[in-house]
């Protein structure tokens, strides 16, 4: 029995493959279509992308062709050529404007985009990119149902970009070695990203290392410049306590502002 199952399985998959390959070599268009069609339906997106690709200029200008674009794009973007399906949706959006299918068509042009988009610690035009297409599609379709899923990947994008840009402030204060051009660099880090991320998860982290990297600068910088840096320093410190006295950070924070108080307090008596 189960060897019957196994050929009339075998049988169903040969015939299959034997229809799509004569299909591929048809010049019958209506032939290709209609098994395309069937292909896209079945998720067998390869085959259908390569059947719908070879009819799809002798529907220019046919009815068949807004619904033989669209299956050609979202094969496309089934088989993962992110940047191949979103540059066709974006001709299927510019083309059939008034299609029920040109909201999930922008959509998924734009989803495209955050496909490709890298990790954090990787270069991230692709991910500014994919902020700018889905942004103009929450303005395009402001009332679309995929607007849920657009602010959800706008959110994951933006996220990464924070990310990105407190990890670079961050790691300006680690290679920082009693340079006062490094703690510099290491705080306008800090100042820029807590002004472009003022509702930042790492908030208290960046105040805290801007802290830190003030409270170095400080404690090292020549005698010339060592109060009005710890000064600096100090107001940092109190900042950071006054939007998180409950921090685990507090303590080390603290333990900064005792010793920074100290050489203040020191170089006024000295003066």
């Amino acid at each position: 029995m189960k060897k019957l199952v196994y050929l009339l399985v075998a049988l169903l998959v040969f015939n299959s493959c034997s229809e799509y390959q004569k299909a591929l070599k048809s010049e019958d268009i209506k032939t290709k279509f209609e098994l395309g069609t069937k292909m896209y339906e079945d998720g067998k997106w390869s085959k259908a992308y390569k059947l719908l690709g070879q009819i799809l200029p002798k529907y220019v200008g046919k009815p068949q062709a807004e619904k033989l674009t669209f299956m050609h794009a979202k094969s496309l973007y089934e088989m993962r050529s992110y940047l191949e399906a979103g540059y066709h949706f974006t001709r299927f959006e510019n083309s059939y404007p008034n299609s029920q299918k040109v909201e999930e068509a922008a959509f998924l042009a734009a989803k495209s985009y955050y496909e490709v988009s890298p990790v954090y610690s990787k270069e991230q035009q692709e991910t500014i990119e994919a902020l700018e297409k889905l942004q103009l599609f929450v303005n395009k379709y402001p009332n679309s149902d995929f607007l849920p899923q657009a602010n959800k990947l706008i959110k994951e994008l933006d996220y990464k970009l924070e990310r990105k840009a407190f990890e670079i402030a961050k790691q300006y204060n680690r290679v920082a070695y009693f340079e006062s051009s490094d703690y510099e660099a290491a705080i306008k880090a800090f100042d820029n990203f807590l002004a472009d991320f003022p509702g930042t998860t790492f908030k208290e982290e960046a105040m805290f290392y801007r802290l830190d990297s003030a409270y170095k600068l400080g404690i090292n910088s020549i005698q010339s410049k060592k109060q009005a840096r710890l000064n600096t320093a100090i107001s940092y410190y109190d900042s950071f306590k006054k939007f998180f006295p409950n921090s685990e950070l507090m303590k080390d924070a603290d333990k900064m502002n005792e010793e920074m108080t100290t050489a203040v307090q020191q170089y006024n008596t000295k003066s």
